[in-house]
């Protein structure tokens, strides 16, 4: 079992290098076994000398899943929330993505995946498209408009 300054001294190092929030890092000294007081203090320190800071951490992990990832905002906000990360952030920082970028990253994806997709007819295809990306956590309405409107090339 190590010591509650082994683990600030551990977790300092590795708030440099990465973004974490906190349920991470209270995960983490959980499974090294630290009492519940001990990683209250340690999680106000690292807060305090600004290694970790939700806003931050918010931010920084929209913005990876979506230009990364290829996911949709469902699917960060439900990753978010599992992360027991505010709503208010995660609502803030999911509206600064960018509509068309939004529309048009769902298009590459459906267009790509159509590619793949073998049925019989088109009523088929659209709903293996809708199922796909609605499990990268796109909206239907989103989906819909793109399916609809988007110019597939065979």
């Amino acid at each position: 079992m190590i010591t509650e300054e082994e683990a600030l001294s551990r977790l300092t190092a590795s708030c440099a290098t990465t973004e974490y929030c906190k349920s991470d890092l209270s995960d983490k000294m959980q499974r090294w076994g630290i009492a519940y007081d001990a990683i209250e203090r340690v999680i106000e320190r690292l807060e305090k000398e600004k290694y970790i800071d939700e806003e931050r951490y918010c931010r920084a992990y929209i913005n990876d899943k979506f230009r990364f990832a290829k996911w949709g905002k469902m699917k960060i906000s439900q990753s978010l929330y599992l992360k027991r990360i505010s709503k208010d952030l995660v609502i803030k920082y999911l509206s600064e993505i960018n509509r068309e970028e939004y529309l048009e990253t769902l298009s590459k994806l459906l267009a790509v995946k159509r590619k793949s997709i073998r049925a019989n007819d088109d009523y088929e295809r659209n709903n293996k498209l809708i199922r796909f990306a609605m499990s990268r956590g796109f909206e239907i309405s989103d989906i819909k408009c793109c399916i609809t409107d988007c110019d597939f090339e065979d």
